[in-house]
């Protein structure tokens, strides 16, 4: 038996996190600043909703950290013992940014119930001049990462995390609106609830990403009955079997595979070819390809 192995390292999208470092600081400096006014002039005014975007805020700044942090390990070479490096790293940091946002839901959940019965007197003003500002910085802060939202998890929750905030604070302020407007006291406590339900409704999709690539399932961006066809149709290929695609890190995708030749093994040019195809096509950027000449593995050894 013949076999032959095949590293290809295409990384046109591997390492688009490295590009956002300085977006991640500024991120971090803008919402930092922004959740302790904002979380002041909450209790100030006496506003949940105020509050409890600073608290979701907050949470924004924690899931940035984490995966500037992340990213910054994903640089690391490879060791004796992480033969792969640290690039799992970012599909960690994802795992946590989705559990400290159900932590923030939780805690803004308990608070705002409790003032449901009893609803404080809060100042309008306050509250859509505050919320005003958050529009603005997490509007901006959701620009600095539009660009990579299609390439890597932790950039697109980022994006998604700013992008939510702005619609949040947009949300806050028409609450504030109304509040002027009728002087109704419950319109801030369920403003809160709509604040939640929005964190949560983002949360999932986040959770959920995560959670796949954790487990090593083939991340959404392969097209799994795609690959097998493409390696199926290789001339000479009778078979493949020990198909495995899995995440490396929320960029890096591997692939291993088997594919049954009985011609024998068409040589190393054959093997690039195969990994710059999935690499430009399918954005896996790691194959690894062994060949077989035994037919009798083409029935599925």
């Amino acid at each position: 038996m013949g076999a032959g192995h095949d590293h290809s390292h295409g990384h046109g999208h591997g390492h688009a996190t490295r590009e956002f470092g300085r977006a991640f600081l500024l991120g971090i400096v803008l919402n930092t600043a922004f959740v302790v006014v904002e979380a002041v002039f909450g209790f100030l005014s006496g506003s949940m909703a105020l509050v409890a975007d600073a608290g979701h805020n907050l949470s924004d700044v924690l899931s940035l950290a984490l995966a500037w942090g992340a990213a910054a390990a994903a640089k690391k070479p490879a060791s004796a013992r992480f033969t792969y490096g640290y690039k799992s790293s970012t599909i960690l940091a994802a795992l946590a940014n989705a559990g400290l946002l159900l932590v923030a839901v939780g805690a803004i959940l308990f608070e705002t119930v409790g003032r449901m019965a009893e609803p404080p007197a809060v100042q309008g003003e306050t509250i859509v001049v505050v919320a005003a500002i958050g529009i603005a910085i997490n509007t901006a802060t959701a620009l600095l990462f539009f660009r990579g939202r299609k390439d890597d998890l932790n950039i697109r929750g980022a994006y998604l995390h700013m992008a939510a905030d702005a619609l949040v604070s947009l949300g806050v302020v028409v609450a504030g609106l109304l509040i002027l407007w009728t002087g109704e006291r419950w319109i801030d406590p369920v403003a809160s609830l709509v604040i939640v339900a929005v964190i949560a409704w983002g949360t999932w999709g986040l959770l959920k990403d995560s959670v796949k690539m954790s487990l090593l399932a083939v991340p959404d961006s392969v097209d799994c009955d795609a690959v097998r066809g493409y390696l199926s149709g290789l001339p000479g290929v009778m078979a493949v079997h020990d198909l495995h695609i899995w995440p490396m890190s929320t960029t890096e995708t591997a692939l291993t595979a088997h594919l049954v030749m009985p011609a024998g093994h068409p040589g190393d040019v054959f093997l690039r070819e195969i990994g710059e195809k999935l690499s430009h096509h399918h954005r896996i950027g790691h194959v690894t390809v062994q060949i077989e000449m035994d037919r009798e593995c083409a029935a599925g050894c």
